[in-house]
């Protein structure tokens, strides 16, 4: 249905981060309910309809842990599968290379770095590994850059949407800057005047939006637990409240990304199918003077 000058996206695609699952659903710092609170989320993204692709930025687990990967995948490919979707992992620091690749890609059990490229109708959406074995800041490394540099070098019929963990963007809170991804400027040149049209990312536990090369740059909120941001930066805590994820909607000329809460209430029923059904039935003017004209 088209009401205005933008014709519908052409593509969504779900953004998720975040879910630290734990083995036999062990409580998180002993207190947060992680597949729990990614049940209620994932709830709440099926409610929304049908989707494209699911992209999850990583931190999957909170350890490497096989069982949660399976309870990863037990918890997300039922609702993938009613909604349409396809799913792309994305190797988050909280992860490992070897346990993720046999428990939830169904590969060979190496430390290589987890990168893949998909095509969602021709949407490329390419996952890069920006982790570092044994560590929690973020680093792409040469080799890597190389290989992506090769894949944008020919553009998508939709362009790429890159999807990492660690985000190429400033943070207002300070503990952030000892884990952040460290050679930005390498990434910069390997995606300035390709067709990356976003960036989604994770990792702190909030949702942020920037550019990152002229890029619009996403950073969805985790399914675990957030940060309270309404506090100074250097007395920023973890909460187990504020979940959401974002919807991301393709379209010709933009993306745009909305913050979708977990939280909810009733909601009214004005703007029913029927109420749709009428304005579309009507002309443009007939529009403006039945819904935009203030009486």
């Amino acid at each position: 249905m088209q009401l205005g000058q933008h014709a519908p996206a052409s593509r969504t695609v779900v953004h998720i981060s975040d879910t630290h699952l734990l083995a036999a659903n062990t409580p998180l710092g002993g207190q947060y309910d992680t597949l729990g609170n990614l049940e209620r989320l994932l709830a709440r993204v099926e409610r929304t309809g049908t989707a494209d692709a699911i992209v999850f930025t990583g931190d999957l687990t909170d350890l490497g842990e096989a069982d949660a990967y399976a309870s990863l995948r037990s918890a997300v490919s039922p609702v993938a599968q009613r909604m349409g979707a396809e799913v792309v992992w994305v190797a988050g620091n909280h992860d490992e290379r070897a346990p993720m690749r046999a428990g939830l890609l169904g590969g060979p059990a190496d430390e290589s770095p987890i990168t893949s490229v998909t095509d969602v109708g021709g949407l490329r959406i390419v996952a890069i590994d920006s982790t570092v074995p044994g560590w929690h800041h973020g680093e792409i490394g040469a080799e890597q850059c190389a290989w992506l540099e090769e894949v944008l070098a020919e553009p998508a019929p939709l362009g790429t949407i890159l999807a990492m963990h660690h985000p190429p963007l400033p943070s207002h809170v300070p503990l952030f800057d000892i884990l952040e991804l460290r050679d930005q400027g390498a990434l910069a040149e390997a995606v300035r005047g390709t067709d990356v049209r976003a960036i989604l990312a994770g990792h702190l536990h909030y949702s942020l939006a920037g550019t990152f090369a002229g890029i619009p740059t996403f950073v969805a909120s985790a399914s675990c637990y957030t940060m309270d941001v309404s506090l100074p930066g250097q007395r920023v805590n973890g909460m187990d409240a504020g979940q959401s994820f974002h919807l991301i909607h393709v379209y010709d000329d933009q993306i745009t990304s909305t913050t979708v809460p977990v939280a909810s209430s009733e909601v009214g029923e004005y703007f029913s199918p029927a109420w749709y059904a009428a304005m579309a039935a009507m002309t443009p003017d007939e529009r403006l003077d039945a819904f935009s004209r203030k009486r």
